[in-house]
């Protein structure tokens, strides 16, 4: 039996085809920003508020939200039912004395002096026509507008989408819906007396579930509705003058031609505002264009302003406990476009893949945090992008490989140009096989198929990192650079060159040995001193803990030492430099020659005392100096201790 393929829409959940998150650009931001001096929660906030490449952040969500929001209020105005009833009532009057002006009976004078004695306002002067007996069928059929189009907007106002519903009113109808109010509001207080209502509404529903295209399935989803619409209605009558107001007030009650209509829709809004007094019934909005909107049209107006105001606090992000799981998408998507709706849900995605792959976590105190995971990952990119700069610069190779030939470190790697390692064979004619698998041809070894075996040298290294976290690092924008530097050495040695010991080791007034996500978090502060003395005491610390490793010795900073340690662990700081830090200082270059390390200082920027200092230390400690531009910093930081891990002699 052939089993075949059945293939349909796709409706809900997660869209299969939609790319993976990538992670890449996101964790590089974050990282950047963390580095930077921002907490990762501030970073990651930063993140969403951003966006990436293809996906609009939260702050342009949000302002083509305010954008929309004050282009409602610039287009349109609120009278456009007292247009339409004023223009309809003009047309009724109009017609009429047309009809009336070649009768020359009594009667006929008599209802034009009717007509000529109606009350100035348009709510009063349908009033008086209320009982008036029409002699034009046009002008009747123009005034049984006005009720029609009176009863539409009403109901409109408060029922989402009736307008459409009552397009051709008849007299059953409008009782149809009178009935339908006045169960409802009987439904309505029975709620609110406490009692159950769960049969009662499943009987309001049978009988008028028509009214309700949204199709609620309890008695408060149906009062949440209900009630978001009348106060949307409550706030348009908010925003009009007094006099537009009354004006309409006094017109409800000609909605199609029944008084009680209106009525029941005034205890409607009562026992919704009772039930629901948290909704907002108070507010108002000031419209100022030229486009009128009805009564119906208004209501809407005004629940897209408080959607549109409801949307900007969920892509704020500012309540406690806010999650971008709390968006509302389909909201989103019906105020700026489906476009809209799909950046949100990746922004969310996005948040929740840094989680999930746990690149971030929760400390015991709260506080997010990079993740081991993501200090590798970040690692990774700066180490690749200090490779690309040595062999753009220097065209070598070396820092790709574990190191020169000697001991297999039980791996293998692709042969690139330049590789003198010998072949693993087993795994060069096991690719073979398998690329020509497919052909049934010969197995030929191609270029492509070779593995040569990874060695690694057998000289082991303790090396020190000094950085310069005094303000003037981030003032002159050192900071993020010097972290990079230290993030791809740290990557570097711990994958690669597993038995070298790294210490990385801080100085401003005073210096301290940090951990590499320490330093990655590290924020600047405004502290006066350089205190590379107590760095250099430190350095020559680690050294003698591994005598058995070469020595090595590596210093960033952008200026020349201004602060020593004292005796009693006081750090004292004097600028300019005085004899006695420099002498201390240079102590301990001295101490760590005697050790076997020469003391490699990269020197940031311009500072002539600094290249002073710095070619006083290449003298007394056969040191180097280096002066590379930022960018620079890490290909000659890693450059510097990959050629300095020879073998002691």
């Amino acid at each position: 039996m052939t089993r075949g393929f059945h293939y349909g829409p796709w409706h809900d959940g997660p869209d299969p085809l939609a790319p993976p998150v990538d992670l890449r650009e996101a964790l590089e931001q974050l990282g950047r920003d963390v580095m930077d001096g921002s907490s990762p929660r501030s970073a990651l906030e930063e993140l969403l508020r951003r966006g990436t490449g293809d996906t609009a952040g939260l702050d342009e969500l949000t302002r083509r939200l305010w954008e929309r929001r004050a282009r409602i209020q610039r287009r349109h105005n609120l009278d456009g039912t007292l247009s339409e009833v004023r223009a309809l009532l003009d047309e009724a009057l109009a017609a009429e004395r047309t009809a009336l002006f070649p009768d020359p009976s009594d009667d006929a004078r008599f209802r034009e002096t009717q007509l000529d004695a109606l009350p100035p306002g348009t709510a009063a002067a349908v009033r008086e026509l209320a009982d008036y007996d029409w002699r034009s069928e046009q002008a009747r059929q123009a005034y049984q507008r006005i009720r029609d189009k009176l009863g539409q907007e009403l109901m409109e106002s408060r029922f989402q989408g009736m307008k459409q519903a009552l397009s051709d009113v008849t007299p059953e109808d409008a009782e149809r819906i009178r009935r339908m109010i006045a169960d409802l509001n009987d439904l309505l207080l029975s709620h609110l007396r406490g009692e159950d209502t769960t049969d009662k509404f499943d009987r309001f529903m049978a009988a008028h579930g028509d009214f309700f295209p949204e199709n609620p399935r309890t008695v408060e989803e149906l009062i949440d509705a209900l009630a978001a619409r009348a106060a949307a209605a409550q706030r348009m009558m908010n925003s009009m003058s007094a006099q537009q107001r009354a004006e309409l007030s006094e017109l409800m009650a000609a909605a199609f031609g029944d008084p009680r209509l209106a009525d029941q829709v005034s205890t409607l809004d009562a026992n919704l505002r009772a039930l629901r007094p948290g909704e907002d019934w108070t507010s108002s909005a000031r419209f100022r264009g030229q486009d009128p909107l009805g009564l119906g049209e208004g209501a809407q107006a005004m629940a897209d302003l408080a959607e549109l105001d409801a949307l900007a606090e969920q892509l704020a992000q500012s309540y406690p406990g806010a999650r971008l799981e709390d968006i509302d998408l389909e909201a989103l998507s019906r105020q700026l476009g489906d476009d809209a709706g799909v950046d949100a849900r990746r922004l969310s995605e996005l948040e929740r893949e840094l989680r999930d792959q746990g690149l971030l976590e929760r400390a015991a105190d709260g506080s997010l945090h990079l993740s081991p995971k993501a200090l590798r990952r970040l690692g990774e990119t700066a180490l690749s992008d200090v490779i690309g700069t040595l062999r753009s610069r220097r065209g070598e190779r070396d820092t790709a490989r574990a190191g020169a030939a000697g001991e297999p470190t039980g791996a293998s790697r692709p042969w690139t140009f330049g590789d003198s390692e010998p072949w693993e064979v087993s795994r060069t004619v096991r690719n073979a096989v398998l690329r020509t698998a497919s052909t049934g041809g010969d197995v030929r070894i191609d270029v492509s198929d070779v593995e040569v075996i990874e060695t690694e040298q057998r000289a082991r290294a303790a090396i020190a990192l000094c950085v310069d976290t005094s303000w003037s690092m981030v003032q002159d924008g050192r900071w993020v650079p010097m972290k990079r530097t230290a993030l791809a050495l740290h990557h570097l040695v711990s994958t690669r060159f597993r038995s070298d010991e790294l210490q990385l080791i801080t100085f401003g007034r005073h210096a301290s040995t940090v951990d590499i996500d320490e330093l990655t978090a590290m924020e600047g502060v405004w502290e006066q001193g350089t205190n590379l003395h107590h760095a250099l005491l430190l350095a020559g610390r680690h050294l003698r803990r591994n005598p058995d490793a070469n020595p090595v010795v590596l210093v960033v900073t952008d200026g020349e030492p201004t602060a020593h340690l004292e005796p009693d662990g006081h750090a004292e700081f004097m600028y300019p430099t005085t004899p006695r830090t420099l002498s201390k200082t240079l102590t301990e270059v001295d101490a760590l020659a005697k050790l076997g390390a020469s003391v490699t200082v990269f020197m940031l920027g311009e500072d002539e005392n600094l290249a002073k200092f710095v070619d006083m230390i290449a003298r007394r400690g056969r040191g180097r100096v280096i002066h590379p531009d930022l960018d620079g910093l890490g290909a000659a930081v890693v450059g510097d201790y990959l050629g300095n891990r020879k073998p002691r002699h």
